[in-house]
């Protein structure tokens, strides 16, 4: 059962990421579209990778993932550490999606400004953050570091259970 729940979480995670790495390259490749047909296209590509593939890709990496954590009984610090990164994609699938949104109303030139349209934010920034916490996510699942020195750093008030404190 646990070579399966890993498969599922590998397999959604791995396309969780591609989605966020594609959905900004196509906001930056299409972002500024000027021709209708290229627009609609752009809006096509970018609303059904989100709702159709990234985002039930994130949701079964995250039900396969929480049904691992509890089959495989992982409670260590470095996995503290990877779901600390799992939310930072997290909140960068959220802004790209919100990017998506918006971007529809950068077209029809509503927004704040209804003369002006949405000016969107560079897609880029998706990228900056999104990457380096896949990274980072990979890494703290393949290194499985000990970062007892990290838990030695925080005051003993965090460290004892509520009933016990200092």
């Amino acid at each position: 059962m646990i070579a399966a729940l890993k498969a599922i979480h590998i397999a959604a995670m791995l396309c969780w990421c591609a989605g966020l790495i594609a959905l900004p390259l196509l906001l930056i490749a299409y972002g500024h579209a000027r021709r209708q047909v290229r627009y609609s296209e752009f809006r096509l590509l970018t609303h059904y990778g989100y709702i159709g593939f990234a985002t039930p890709a994130a949701v079964i990496a995250v039900v396969a993932g929480t049904a691992l954590i509890f089959a495989a009984e992982v409670f260590d610090l470095w996995f503290v550490a990877k779901l600390a990164f799992v939310s930072l994609m997290a909140l960068t699938h959220a802004w790209i999606g919100h990017l998506i949104e918006q971007s529809g109303l950068q077209r029809q030139g509503r927004g704040s400004d209804p003369g002006r349209g949405y000016e969107m934010p560079w897609p880029g920034i998706a990228l900056a953050i999104g990457l380096p916490s896949m990274a980072a996510v990979l890494w703290l699942v393949l290194a499985k570091p000990d970062l007892a020195w990290v838990a030695d750093l925080l005051p003993d008030i965090m460290q004892a259970p509520r009933d016990q404190l200092p």
